[in-house]
């Protein structure tokens, strides 16, 4: 369930967001403070397991173990422009952000980013937050619907998202920009009781 604040009288600040308790994610998207609980359990088991299976990027490139050349965060805080957005993973390739600064957060758009989508967040995710990102500048986004087990795809051409690839259920999948590796994606989704 997202929450909205009221803002008929005043836009949130960032005041307003810091006042949320911990047990909410919240996010500042065209001057609203929105609130949603804490991911449930199909929706954490695909984050982890998709950052898991991406790490080989998650590193230097050349170095060992890996494709790398990517910084990959799970919940980090944006700051873009007036908009403050808590994506599920957010990735940046290292030539555009060559150090992790110590920051709380980051007012560069990453360069890709990864929304699991539920019943409660599906309409911020694609109507209030895939624009700001378009807005940004963002070259990738994955919207991951685990009650559906589908992966969405898109890629940015010019201030438009065009589907790069679908993929849905156990399929092995290639997917923009880390299609060098391929996913499996039966991993993803909570196993029938």
């Amino acid at each position: 369930m997202v929450l909205l604040m009221n803002t008929a009288q005043r836009q949130a600040t960032y005041e307003d967001l810091l006042k949320v308790p911990d047990i909410l994610v919240a996010e500042i998207l065209d001057g609203e403070l929105i609130t949603s609980p804490r991911p449930a359990f199909p929706h954490a088991r695909a984050t982890s397991v998709i950052r898991g299976e991406i790490d080989p990027f998650d590193r230097r490139l050349g170095g060992p173990g890996g494709v790398g050349g990517w910084w990959i965060l799970f919940e980090p805080e944006l700051h873009l422009g007036a908009d403050i957005l808590v994506p599920d993973l957010a990735g940046w390739r290292r030539e555009r952000m060559p150090v992790l600064m110590d920051e709380p957060y980051s007012t560069l758009a990453p360069d890709w980013v990864c929304e699991v989508v539920s019943r409660g967040t599906a309409r911020v995710d694609r109507i209030r937050k895939m624009p700001i990102y378009a807005r940004e500048g963002v070259r990738h986004l994955w919207l991951v619907h685990p009650s559906l087990q589908t992966l969405e795809v898109y890629r940015l051409e010019g201030q438009q998202w065009v589907v790069a690839s679908s993929h849905v259920g156990a399929e092995a999948a290639r997917a923009e920009p880390f299609e060098a590796i391929e996913l499996d994606m039966s991993r993803w989704w909570l196993e029938e009781a």
